[in-house]
């Protein structure tokens, strides 16, 4: 198991992974670090918590638009404006992304 060094909003912090998804875990925290900038850039500086509390929900909004999409294909069938077929792949990922991001806020939980 590898682990990754990721600095968030200025701190570090050491997260475990499978062997070979250091980069993606990197660019998953480049993505929370980028929303914790929107987020600095319209509310003002705040809290470490309440950054990664805004950020967290910006990402959980995403992933439940995505997902909301996805079924929206799903139940359109063929023929529809949206893909005929929908893509396993994206579900597979996007569940992947979830648990993983679930995985990764348990281990930031203060006690």
């Amino acid at each position: 198991m590898a682990q990754v060094t990721l600095r968030i909003n200025g701190y570090a912090y050491v997260i475990g992974c499978k062997d070979g998804e250091e980069k993606h875990l990197e660019a998953m925290a480049a993505e929370v670090n980028r929303r914790i900038d929107g987020v600095r850039a319209a509310a003002g500086p705040s809290g470490e918590a309440r950054m990664l509390v805004m950020a967290s929900l910006l990402l959980a909004d995403d992933l439940f638009e995505t997902r909301t999409r996805l079924t929206q294909a799903e139940a359109a069938g063929p023929g529809a404006a949206a893909p005929a077929k929908p893509d396993p792949k994206l579900a597979r990922k996007l569940n992947r992304m979830a648990k993983r991001a679930e995985e990764i806020a348990d281990g930031l939980e203060q006690p």
